[in-house]
């Protein structure tokens, strides 16, 4: 693994350790290449207050883009630092979160969706159900962010942990991944979800994108230095994949973050 493009920091309050830690475990790990890839923060607007307690808030993101911006220079020639958020898709927010971050210098967006519909008062992806409808919303959600043309990848695709009938999830997950064969976005095995045995990465989510072409990436998710490209975690993603006859992208090329704001105004 010479690149990770999904790496956490402590403002989204549930990651540890200093920028720093995770450049220097990257760089003994052997990585060329490491994204910072935060959860994004969000202008939800509410009017009674809400805000997520699992992303950074918008009064941090100014310090977050600095000190990567200064970390980059510092570790120039070392290692490649690049500046990204991880962010869900929410329609009702989504554009005008995008419009206020053009005054930032973010590099990319990867598409990790945690909640339906709006977040406030909507389902978590990630928890178990059996029910049909609660698998549609998500891929169509998921979707329809993709062809927005912002996100370099997907992370976690298999985040819904679906207990209804294999039919059921194949003939939704087929849908999203020949979506992402069609654009070209990679599916990220999720290596943090490897690491703790959580319900992804899914051997039938892995299945289905293999026959329908998918291009894979391999993703850290660490909120934690040691889990920045640890070897044995890696080695053991890579027998998975090759189960399916896949072989994960090295780098990849970063899409345009603010790629929807040039056909959609608010």
């Amino acid at each position: 693994m010479i690149a990770n493009y999904h790496t956490h920091t402590a403002r989204c309050n549930h990651a540890v350790g200093t920028e720093r830690d995770y450049i220097e475990q990257g760089i003994a790990n052997g990585l060329q290449v490491l994204g910072f890839s935060d959860h994004a923060p969000y202008l939800f607007n509410d009017p009674d207050g809400y805000y997520s307690n699992m992303r950074m808030r918008p009064e941090e993101f100014r310090d977050y883009c600095d000190t990567l911006t200064a970390l980059r220079e510092e570790y120039r020639g070392r290692i490649d630092i690049r500046i990204g958020l991880e962010m869900e898709y929410y329609p009702a927010h989504f554009h005008r979160t995008l419009q206020w971050m053009q005054d930032f210098p973010l590099d990319y967006l990867i598409l990790g969706q945690h909640f339906l519909g709006n977040e406030k008062g909507c389902r978590y992806c990630g928890g178990r159900t059996d029910d049909e409808a609660v698998l549609k919303q998500y891929v169509d959600q998921v979707i329809e962010g993709l062809h927005t043309g912002c996100f370099t990848y997907l992370a976690h695709p298999d985040l819904p942990a679906f207990t209804g009938s294999d039919r059921v999830y194949a003939r939704h997950m087929t849908r999203l991944c020949e979506t992402m064969h069609a654009l070209d976005i990679p599916a990220e095995l999720n290596l943090l979800g490897l690491m703790q045995g959580r319900a992804y990465p899914s051997r039938r989510f892995w299945r289905i994108a293999a026959e329908t072409g998918c291009r894979c990436v391999l993703g850290c998710d660490a909120h934690t230095p040691t889990a920045t490209a640890e070897p044995t975690i890696i080695a053991e993603a890579m027998d998975a994949l090759a189960q399916f006859g896949l072989t994960p992208v090295e780098t990849l090329p970063l899409k345009d973050p603010f790629a929807a704001l040039y056909t959609k105004k608010d």
